[in-house]
């Protein structure tokens, strides 16, 4: 009897045991939550064992880095230069404005309705009204006869009126057009605006815009080779492990992984030490701009890398990276029959 017992008792177990097994063999290795973390795994090894193999070997590591670092910097830099360029330009833009000198039958009541109704033109930006008074108190403070002016019965200096246009170093014809609207004004004795000074000044940043876009394209596809270049040498001194992967039956995608993140890892400590770099040297010349605006009167301020500057630095540069090792890693894997 107790026999019986212990054979039913195996055999419960043996069965519940083979359904355990086929339950097992449904669900094809687990369940979505088990593959979800078995892929976290997979990642998280690759992507710290790159960087693990990086730090492993210091020295070309800081080599390499330090080249992309340098490069990358130039590019930020030649990006930050544009953008200090445009906001100069900005500045000359405000200074840059159309005088509307009025005859000298016009009134100051006449003259600041006047330039009530030039505010309401859609082409202009900014009206300044300077009276007869103040026109004389400035041309003897900066003009040097001073006394000259006093000694006349009456005022010769006539109300001016400083209009500011929109996209004044943009629109020739539109500016052209609005001089001459002005010209036309029973008001204006004269309207003056130097056309040709503004072409010019438009024309040299036209020209420093492309030149430094030109150049940052240059200075990322060096960057791409260069990350391509050391993704290969990995990949060279690898090999023999890469085979043996291949042929216990790796898929491309297991094969690739540690060599994207080797290149995401590279991009991104390379961008990180450009934003140094480039943010160290503005600090340098800061003081020295500042300072020469200042002798000119203007009020021009350096501008740095803003954190949307600073994000898609690193985020280009990591890309840069994944880009590199991908193109490299591919074509490698196509030529030695890896695949």
């Amino acid at each position: 009897m107790k026999y019986s017992k212990k054979v039913q008792t195996r055999k419960n177990v043996r069965d519940n045991s083979l359904k355990q097994t086929k339950k097992q063999t449904k669900i094809a290795g687990g369940d979505f939550i088990d593959k979800l973390h078995a892929y976290r795994d997979l990642h998280a090894h690759a992507l710290f064992s790159s960087l693990g193999r990086i730090v492993a070997e210091p020295f070309n590591s800081i080599m390499t880095i330090s080249v992309l670092a340098i490069a990358i910097s130039f590019v930020s830099g030649f990006h930050i230069l544009a953008v200090n360029i445009q906001q100069l330009a900005g500045h000359i833009e405000a200074s840059n404005q159309m005088s509307l000198f009025l005859r000298d039958d016009v009134s100051d009541v006449h003259a600041t309705k006047l330039a009530e109704s030039i505010r309401q033109n859609i082409s202009v930006q900014n009206v300044k009204l300077i009276t007869r008074e103040e026109a004389a108190a400035e041309f003897q403070t900066y003009s040097g006869f001073g006394a000259a002016i006093n000694e006349l019965e009456k005022n010769p200096l006539p109300i001016v009126l400083q209009v500011l246009p929109k996209k004044s170093l943009e629109d020739r014809r539109g500016l052209e057009a609005l001089q001459k609207e002005f010209q036309q004004s029973p008001e204006v004795d004269v309207a003056q605006m130097d056309l040709q000074w503004i072409e010019r000044l438009h024309s040299i940043i036209s020209i420093v815009t492309l030149f430094t876009s030109l150049l940052n394209i240059l200075l990322g596809a060096a960057v791409l080779l260069i990350i391509g270049n050391t993704v290969r040498i990995e990949l060279h001194n690898r090999r023999e492990e890469v085979v043996i992967e291949k042929l216990v039956g790796a898929t491309n995608s297991f094969i690739r992984r540690p060599f994207l993140y080797a290149g995401f890892w590279i991009g991104f400590i390379s961008g990180v030490s450009a934003w140094f770099i480039v943010t160290v040297l503005m600090l340098i010349v800061r003081q020295g701009i500042e300072r020469l605006s200042d002798l000119y009167g203007g009020s021009f301020h350096l501008l740095f890398l803003s954190l949307t500057d600073t994000l898609a630095l690193i985020t280009i540069s990591s890309l840069l990276g994944i880009l590199a090792s991908w193109v490299v890693i591919s074509y490698q894997m196509h030529s030695t029959k890896l695949k």
